[in-house]
């Protein structure tokens, strides 16, 4: 039955609740094996009835890809509501979507070869819930009445390569990114200093796997203190790839992170597509579960498949 929010006075301490959903955005012409939007749909209709279930969502942690193949051009694009408003029910998108940029996103976004004043997703009015809060490429939130921060990290330097040459400017695309990816890195040390959340949830588009080129990242994801000394939990989400997984991915205990780019949008690397449900309870644990849907409404099924 419904675990409803039992809240600080109830058995289980529970204060909020949260999803996690990455790489969903499908597109009738371009896509991979994921061949209609019945994956997408199963998976919107999934979180549709947790989010009922719950009855204390606060937000939905979205890690990018939001829109195959080549993103929104703006905020009247008629793809929010082909892809999103009309995948999505009206409860789930009742709170905020906290945003990053996928690869796909960017390609023709018109931000990706101007400046961020003219980026079809960035969004600073956390009221607006007809588009996502993205107020910046790189941003952070603090939720102090949840003793907790949200830092969002834009890394597509991290496949420039396969994005940039697809763009109308690849010079200066190749340029903009990387100065993104620096911000996001000064962004990143400069919370781990100063946050004083005692959780902390970062995600990007990509998981710790493509952090190899950054071992300070790792390090600094695996630290379990806040300034002072005190406990500081981190939960890390990333995307691009086309499951929902804690195995594929860099360990970064005593944190705990996941993959979580199986929503429906382009392909299966994996028999796991869903999303992500976190849990925030007052004596400051999270706890993190994965809801999938059947396999076959994703992923080609072929009876040599395992469960």
């Amino acid at each position: 039955g419904p675990d409803g929010p039992d809240g600080p006075d109830g058995p289980d301490g529970r204060v909020a609740s949260f999803l996690v959903l990455g790489d969903w955005g499908w597109d009738p012409v371009a896509h991979g094996d994921v061949r209609s939007r019945y994956c997408q749909q199963s998976i919107a209709n999934k979180m549709d009835e947790t989010f009922q279930e719950l009855g204390d969502v606060k937000f939905v942690i979205n890690v990018g890809d939001s829109f195959y193949p080549s993103g929104v051009f703006d905020a009247e694009d008629e793809q929010w509501d082909s892809k999103w408003r009309h995948v999505y029910s009206a409860q789930v998108r009742s709170v905020p979507w906290y945003s990053v940029y996928g690869n796909h996103d960017m390609l023709g976004d018109n931000g990706t070869c101007s400046d961020e004043a003219f980026a079809a997703q960035i969004n600073d009015n956390i009221k607006d819930l007809d588009h996502f809060f993205m107020p910046s490429y790189s941003w952070f939130l603090e939720h102090e009445d949840l003793d907790l921060e949200i830092l969002a990290l834009d890394f597509n330097n991290l496949w420039v390569d396969q994005t940039c040459p697809h763009t109308a400017c690849e010079e200066e695309c190749r340029k903009k990114v990387a100065e993104r990816a620096d911000a996001a890195l000064d962004l990143f040390y400069e919370r781990m200093e100063v946050s004083n959340a005692s959780n902390l949830i970062v995600f990007s588009h990509y998981p710790t796997d493509y952090f190899w080129a950054y071992p300070d990242v790792l390090g600094n994801l695996s630290r379990a203190t806040r300034p002072g000394g005190l406990e500081r939990h981190v939960e890390y989400f990333g995307g691009h790839r086309h499951n929902v997984d804690q195995t594929s991915t860099t360990d970064i205990s005593p944190n705990n992170n996941w993959l979580v780019g199986g929503g429906g949008g382009w392909s299966c690397d994996g028999s796991d597509q869903g999303f992500l449900v976190g849990k925030l309870f007052d004596d400051g644990r999270i706890e993190t579960r994965p809801v999938l849907v059947n396999r076959c409404a994703c992923c080609p099924c072929w009876w040599w498949w395992r469960p």
